[in-house]
């Protein structure tokens, strides 16, 4: 007959079990943030030598981006495929542009409800 451990029981085991899970996701998060902290990216977010500054939409794959790099504001046109420099012109006095003129992008529950509207307005004009 097999000897049995009395010492051991399956509660036992489990909290083995999630002891070890514990420490090896400590050491996980513990990595995770060294490697944040004295990694270049890390040291890189700190300086950022271009920023962007403001952007829009001219097209479904379009944008116009304004970026500052070194005192300079470059407006770029941006497609999928390539950047090309429009202007460049020095930063403005009082750095960001200001938003003086209203919204005229409804927001986004507006505009869901427009789309549904459209829907059921053209799904009831589809029957007979």
């Amino acid at each position: 007959m097999p000897a049995v451990n009395a010492g051991t029981s399956p509660l036992w085991g489990l909290l083995q079990v999630m002891l070890a899970l514990g420490i090896v996701l400590a050491v996980i998060v513990g990595a995770a943030w060294l490697f944040r902290r004295f990694s270049m990216g890390g040291m890189l977010g700190r300086w950022q030598p271009a920023k962007v500054v403001s952007g829009v939409m001219v097209g479904p794959h379009e944008r116009v981006v304004i970026v500052e790099l070194e005192g300079q504001w470059l407006v770029l046109g941006v497609t999928a495929r390539q950047v090309n420099l429009l202007t460049s012109m020095p930063k403005p006095e009082g750095g960001a542009p200001t938003d003086s003129a209203p919204a005229t992008m409804p927001l986004f529950a507006e505009r869901l409800a427009a789309v549904l509207a459209k829907a059921r307005g053209s799904s009831s004009n589809d029957k007979p």
